[in-house]
Parts: C-alpha cells; structure tokens; sequence
C-alpha cells in the first residue's frame, strides 16, 4: 500500500487517535462546516434540555473522516452527559451490547460506529431498548429458559455509519434524527486546517493552506493527514515553514494532484476508460481489474469521484465522464489506446 493510499483510506492509528482528539472541536461554537446538520442538532439539544429529556436517537450517515465520531462528542458535551463509545464490530455477543445498556446512567449517550456492522441477533436486541428502555433476557435452555425483562434509563443511541444502504430498515427507522454528512466546501477545509496548524503550532502561510485544502478531497480527516505530512516534509526539506512551493512540493511527493485524486483513484479511473472504453462496467468486474475490495471502491473512492463530477454509478455499472477524460488529457469516448492509434 503506497503512501497516498494509507492517506486516504486507512484507519487512524493509535498515536492519530491522540492528535485527533486534541484537534477535534469540543462545542459547536468551534465545529466548521456542515451548517444545516449543525443547526439542526442545535435546536433538538436545547429542545431536550428544557424538557429534561433524554435526546432523540441519532442516526449520522457519511464517508468516513466527515466528523460522525466528532459530532457524536459536541452532542455529549452539549448535553452536559457521558458518551459511551464502542463499534458494531466490535460488540460480537449479545452479553457485550446488554452489558452497555445496563451501565448506561440517565440520559447518557451511546456512539456505536460503524452500526450497520451489527450482528442481526444483536441488533434485536437494540429494538426494544430504543423504544421502550427495556431489554429481554433469556436466562436457561430447553423447557427452563426464563424470559426477564430489565429496565433502562433513558438514553440516547448515536449509531455511525459509512454504509447507510447497509442499514436493515427496522433500525433505520428507530432513528428519528437522521443525517447525512456530505463533503466539506474548500473553504470550509481552509478554515480547519488554519485551525489544526494554530493547535499544533505549524508555521504556515496561506498559500500553502490553500495548496492543502484543495487536495485533501474535502474531508477534514485528509486534511489534517495532509497538513502533517507536509510538516515533515517542511521541517526536512524546507526552514519549517509551510509555503506554497514547499506544499506542491510535499504532496507531488505523496502523489496526490491539484484535485485531490491518488494513485489508486488514477487507477481506476484509466481502468474504466481504457480497459473497459470508458465503461460501463461492473463493480464486481472493476474490483477485480484494480485489486481491490468491492465495499472500498463504494465506500472509499466513488463517492468523491461522483462528488467532482469525473464517474457516474447507472444501473448497467460505472461509467466515466467527460470530466475524467479531460483531466487526463484524452478525447472523451476514447481510450487512451485508441487515441494514440488515430495520432499516429
């Protein structure tokens, strides 16, 4: 895996899982971005809070880095309550999700990411504690099995997701607060790199944070990625200091162009013009021609290359546009074989 690609689509790491949380907002007053989901849990926080009421479930659904887990955090802390953390992968038996309703107190917060993970059995189990605050538990086998009911305290589950088609219906709709977390406006990205470089004491001139934002694919996750790679690069190969020279410098390095795409998004883009004549072409098929994983080229890749314009998902699979060809240098409706043939 080349480093453009770990940029974009790994995990965070233990020691990133550190600096995250102390770049990451702690109330909405310092959150950017994503104004109508803002206000919007805005008014449900101060709704709950005169009637003294355990907040509505909710439900956040984007590309991973677009700040679900950071939400999830403003929420508690504008609840004035606990968040408790955990992931749909994580939480194999049944005993583990009972084990964390039942220490859950008043009006505290459960964050599950990655929700849409959930075992079926497990997720039965969530029905009736969303609804009713209760849980039922079968103690014994055969003919001595007990059914008991428990109750729960009020609370409010926020259940994560990069893959809400992956969700069931009936858990989806126990959710009353839905939304949906779209990419972020350059500017906005702007705005928190300026901010993350202030926290981390970066030098940083601002053609250099506009070199940053307009590559990091609108994600505030790859932007902060980004901003630390090209610190490294700075202080190696430069005086410290961020400039506009030193960031095209640091991220031609990486292999990330002025739009943002990496090696592997250039991959498959040319897979689809030229070894499929700009398609259209199965996912299944695609995957396979560029080794990788089905759920990573839906989940990762396709959403920011339709955000900009450059592959369209029909119901015969993916094609490229126009856009993509251009961005490449090529005629549209031409491969990049065909092309050099009708040159010649």
């Amino acid at each position: 895996m080349n480093k453009s690609e770990r940029i974009v689509i790994s995990a965070p790491t233990g020691e990133e899982l550190k600096e995250e949380a102390h770049l990451r907002p702690q109330s909405f007053n310092e959150y950017i971005g994503q104004e109508k989901v803002r206000k919007n849990l805005q008014v449900a926080i101060q709704a709950a809070r005169q009637r003294k009421e355990a907040l509505d479930h909710i439900l956040l659904m984007g590309p991973p880095g677009m700040g679900k887990t950071t939400l999830a955090h403003i929420v508690a802390h504008e609840m004035n309550v606990s968040l408790k953390t955990t992931s749909g992968p994580v939480i194999e038996r049944a005993g583990d999700l009972v084990a964390l309703l039942t220490n859950l107190q008043e009006l505290e917060i459960l964050f599950i990411d990655e929700i849409h993970r959930l075992h079926p059995a497990i997720e039965e189990i969530l029905y009736p504690a969303m609804e009713d605050y209760k849980i039922d538990i079968i103690v014994g086998q055969g003919p001595a099995a007990r059914s008991f009911k428990i109750n729960l305290p009020p609370f409010t589950l926020i259940g994560a997701t990069t893959s809400a088609g992956s969700l069931t219906k009936p858990l989806r709709d126990r959710f009353l607060i839905r939304h949906t977390l779209d990419f972020y406006s350059v500017e906005d990205i702007f705005k928190i790199v300026t901010r993350s470089a202030r926290i981390l004491n970066i030098p940083l001139e601002e053609p250099g944070t506009d070199e940053i934002a307009r590559r990091s694919r609108r994600t505030p996750r790859i932007a902060n990625r980004l901003l630390r790679r090209v610190r490294d690069f700075a202080q190696v190969e430069g005086d410290g200091i961020i400039t506009e020279d030193v960031a095209k410098r640091a991220l031609e390095m990486l292999e990330i162009d002025q739009l943002g795409l990496d090696e592997v998004d250039r991959k498959l883009l040319l897979t689809i013009i030229e070894k499929f004549d700009g398609g259209p072409v199965g996912v299944n098929t695609l995957a396979a021609a560029t080794s990788e994983e089905r759920s990573t080229l839906e989940d990762i890749y396709e959403p920011f290359l339709m955000q900009i314009g450059f592959l369209h998902r029909t119901p015969r699979g993916r094609v490229a546009t126009p856009n993509a060809y251009k961005h490449f240098g090529l005629k549209s409706g031409q491969s990049q074989a065909q092309q050099s043939l009708f040159e010649k």
